[in-house]
């Protein structure tokens, strides 16, 4: 089979793992983009940040992590979609060799 990379239970591990990742990333995300209070430890903060403009530059923090998590919640989707060619080309090899 071409294009056939890895096998049937990989590839639903890689369906598996991508659909979680995607939720919980994309759940991140939106959490960073509201400015939820309790992922403040999460924002990478300079030293420099008690300054006059502090909400202004935490919120722009957020908004980074919460677009560099849809980013990668992105990867997943991607993933996910190789992980579902590869069961189906399993499912087409294993229909072909019975």
């Amino acid at each position: 089979m071409r294009g056939l990379i890895c096998g049937p239970k990989c590839a639903a591990c890689g369906i598996v793992l991508s659909t979680w990742g995607v939720i919980m990333l994309a759940m991140l995300g939106i959490f960073f983009s509201v400015h939820s209070a309790t992922l403040i430890e999460d924002v990478p903060a300079p030293d420099d940040i008690h300054q006059d403009d502090y909400p202004q530059r935490i919120y722009e923090l957020y908004n980074k992590v919460g677009y560099n998590c849809f980013i990668a919640a992105a990867v997943y989707v991607l993933v996910g979609a190789f992980s579902c060619c590869q069961m189906r080309l399993n499912q087409k090899k294993a229909y072909l060799v019975h």
